[in-house]
């Protein structure tokens, strides 16, 4: 049977467009049907809200897409957002006032946080402040109590929401709690809080720089809290990093000495715990290699999970298109 054009009647082409009047068949079919043709928007600008919860819980590489905006633009800002961060904190560090911006307002708060995350690990109380974290020198019952809570509500909620990351994670963390506050003597334990302020510091400040590809349906998403939490990892790793990487070959460069009166951690580890300058700096820098590796590897898997899901939305889209067109 010959078709032909619903606009002018014309034998239809093979084509899209008709060839005597020019006209599209899927526009002039759906203006003959339903009196006006579908907007090229209604199909360029599909968002997530356009599928039902139904379709994207079908499809397990659409239903990580429900609380994304722009799965293209995420893309986009996955493969573009750590590089950049990390750069422009490099550049904040290689000048004097950005130096000190930088180690006065991001810095410290996660150098001093590493400090208190380490006392809690090791069964001590601990209170960060900006420039000093309040630690007893002796263990308590309330700070070990209170992280094993919050551990075990890691692993159940994990439990409930079938989620096996957040129970294993949790899991691990409370094994390392218990070796912290039952296995290590206190005095070990002291030793590892002074060194946890820039060591613990670079794995806290990776950790907030891996956050950006989590959470989607969370306030670190979908209140752009990511982006602050970007800002604060690469500007304090790179600060701590970089003052350990440059002792490697100038001993001027480590913060040996006193402030504010009271002896560095440098210091402390040298010459109350006996460590020698050269283990000091290396143990720092063998630490900060293995964060920036570990961020490496998230980054790869973000970046890949990112295009994973776009391309997912972008074969919707067709679909929707295809569909629509058919209409």
């Amino acid at each position: 049977m010959t078709a032909f054009c619903p606009w002018c009647s014309a034998p239809r082409d093979s084509g899209l467009i008709c060839p005597k009047c020019g006209a599209d068949y899927a526009k002039a079919e759906a203006i003959k049907a339903h009196g006006r043709a579908i907007p090229a928007t209604d199909t360029a600008n599909i968002t997530s809200e356009s599928l039902s919860s139904g379709e994207l819980d079908a499809d397990p590489s659409l239903s990580a897409l429900r609380h994304i905006d722009d799965p293209e633009l995420e893309y986009k800002f996955c493969v573009g957002a750590i590089p950049i961060a990390l750069l422009i904190a490099i550049a904040f560090n290689a000048s004097g006032l950005g130096s000190s911006l930088q180690r006065i307002f991001l810095t410290m708060p996660v150098h001093e946080l590493g400090h208190s995350v380490t006392a809690w690990f090791c069964g001590f109380s601990a209170i960060p402040t900006l420039w000093k974290s309040l630690i007893p020198e002796t263990r308590g019952w309330l700070a070990p109590i209170a992280l094993l809570g919050a551990l075990a509500y890691m692993v159940f909620r994990g439990y409930v929401t079938g989620r096996a990351s957040f129970m294993w994670a949790g899991g691990a963390l409370i094994i390392l709690q218990a070796i912290g506050t039952l296995v290590i003597k206190p005095e070990t334990a002291l030793m590892l809080i002074t060194f946890g302020g820039d060591g613990c510091g670079m794995i806290l400040a990776v950790l907030l720089m891996a956050s950006f590809f989590f959470g989607k349906h969370t306030q670190i998403y979908q209140g752009a809290l990511r982006w602050g939490f970007l800002v604060i990892g690469a500007a304090a790793f790179v600060d701590i990093f970089a003052t350990w990487w440059k002792a490697r070959s100038d001993e001027s460069a480590i913060p040996y000495g006193t402030t504010g009166g009271m002896a560095t951690d440098s210091m402390k580890l040298v010459d109350y715990y006996g460590w020698s300058m050269e283990a000091l700096v290396s143990r720092y820098v063998v630490l900060g290699v293995c964060c920036l590796i570990a961020l490496m590897l998230v980054y790869i898997w973000g970046v890949w999970r990112a295009r994973s899901e776009m391309n997912a939305w972008q074969l919707a889209r067709l679909k929707a298109d295809w569909a629509a067109k058919k209409r």
